[in-house]
């Protein structure tokens, strides 16, 4: 398997939010792979992920849901094997909870409870997909905090 290069810039915008705090480093490199993708049109699997990066990197709630958004309309694009070719650790049910809960997070800062709480419902019933590793552990983490915030049980 060959590594993909957009995968490993994306990777690299991460690791500039992050691990080195450089919030606006991040968020220009993934605004230029995002040109050089073609936008909402390019690779499902790069416009999903690119798209929950750079959801991570705005100041703007507003901004911040409308990147969330297209990694979720971008997801369902996605195949199995397109993310086993890229190298992702991950199949695509694994991929939701992630976009559900910072859905849900958006909608909580913007006062849309009722969306705030769907997405939780949703990323909630597809944690199961996720393993109990470092990763999984960390969206089950931020599903309890999500959960406490809008008043929900924790599951």
């Amino acid at each position: 398997m060959t590594p993909d290069p957009t995968m490993i810039r994306i990777g690299q915008g991460v690791e500039l939010h992050h691990h080195q705090g450089r919030r606006e480093a991040a968020r220009d490199l993934f605004a230029q792979i995002w040109d050089d993708i073609g936008g909402e049109q390019g690779d499902p699997l790069h416009v999903c992920v690119l798209a929950h990066s750079m959801a991570d990197v705005q100041d703007d709630v507003d901004q911040e849901l409308m990147w969330d958004l297209r990694a979720l309309a971008a997801v369902d694009l996605v195949t199995d094997e397109r993310v086993a070719q890229a190298g992702v650790p991950l199949s695509v049910a694994g991929l939701y909870p992630s976009l559900h809960l910072n859905l849900s997070e958006c909608y909580r800062k913007l006062g849309d409870l009722d969306r705030a709480r769907e997405h939780l419902r949703q990323a909630r019933a597809g944690i199961g997909a996720l393993g109990d590793d470092e990763y999984g552990q960390l969206i089950r983490g931020g599903l309890e905090r999500v959960a406490e915030q809008l008043g929900e049980a924790t599951a």
